[in-house]
């Protein structure tokens, strides 16, 4: 039952904070010509009325008129709010965090955390911070069970170019791993990741094995310590690592902390070994479930 209800909250959350809503169009979107079209008749429709018979007053109706457009509005208003009160509730009272009771026969009626123990987990997020003289950014998605699991993330490097112009460079990584819990407890998770990696820069692309490790830890309360490191032997050299405070809010996770990369193409560009080297703080804010 757990598993359905955390695909379930996941499932919401995203189409919550990344759908479009059901509004007449989308912001700053001219309408369809269709919904323009019907629009203006129900405005000519509104406009029209039935005749007043000689000597008496229609007054009364332009009065009330209004003041059902303010009533309308002020509900409209109210569901507005109450909609967003109760998508923050749900956001701050979910995610894997929370506390729960073990319906097992031997410890049945038990309070315990699922923390990094949950049958299953769903996690997406963003973080981002400078990087020598420029900046990165990641976007990041997982699913995995109590051992297995998936793991995909895209990194965006812009940093000024080296050759004094006033241009940027632009590199782009992208991992893929499958994930296995070597450690699976209500406070600690190890895991061991293998996939591919690519790495595409101004003058050439690469694509190769990547292996990894990521660890993650209960420290106090809702406050977890969280290290990652990857790397790519070849064709091309990639070491990435990080480290960071997450502090778990329900469902929200926001995170801090430091991270440092190794890039070098092995001479595969122009026979000569180009290696760069970024390093610098980020912080991030994500959702797990």
């Amino acid at each position: 039952m757990f598993p359905f209800r955390s695909v379930l909250s996941a499932v919401l959350a995203l189409g919550l904070m990344l759908g479009s809503t059901s509004a007449e169009a989308r912001f700053g979107k001219r309408s369809r010509p269709s919904q323009s079209d019907s629009k203006k008749d129900d405005d000519k429709k509104d406009d029209t009325h039935e005749a007043t018979p000689v000597g008496q007053s229609d007054s009364d109706d332009d009065d009330d008129r209004p003041r059902r457009r303010r009533n309308n509005n002020s509900r409209h208003v109210a569901s507005d709010v109450a909609d967003g009160i109760g998508f923050l509730a749900f956001v701050l009272t979910g995610g894997n965090h929370r506390l729960m009771v073990v319906d097992e026969p031997r410890h049945r009626g038990e309070v315990r955390q699922e923390r990094h123990a949950a049958p299953l987990s769903f996690r997406v997020g963003f973080q981002a911070g400078p990087v020598n003289s420029g900046g990165a950014g990641d976007l990041f998605i997982g699913l995995e069970g109590r051992r297995f699991g998936v793991d995909a993330r895209v990194t965006g490097i812009s940093v000024d170019a080296d050759d004094g112009s006033s241009d940027s460079d632009s590199i782009t990584l992208f991992e893929a791993h499958l994930t296995w819990a070597l450690v699976s407890l209500e406070r600690v998770r190890l895991r061991a990741e293998a996939g591919v990696s690519t790495a595409s820069a101004p003058d050439i692309s690469f694509v190769g094995p990547s292996l990894g490790m990521s660890f993650e830890a209960c420290l106090a309360g809702p406050l977890d310590f969280e290290a990652r490191t990857q790397v790519t032997p070849f064709p091309y050299r990639q070491v990435d690592a990080s480290a960071a405070l997450a502090l778990h809010l329900g469902a929200l996770v926001l995170r801090g902390g430091y991270r440092g990369m190794l890039l070098d193409d092995a001479g595969h560009v122009d026979g000569v070994a180009h290696r760069d080297s970024f390093h610098g703080p980020y912080f991030g804010l994500g959702l797990t479930y």
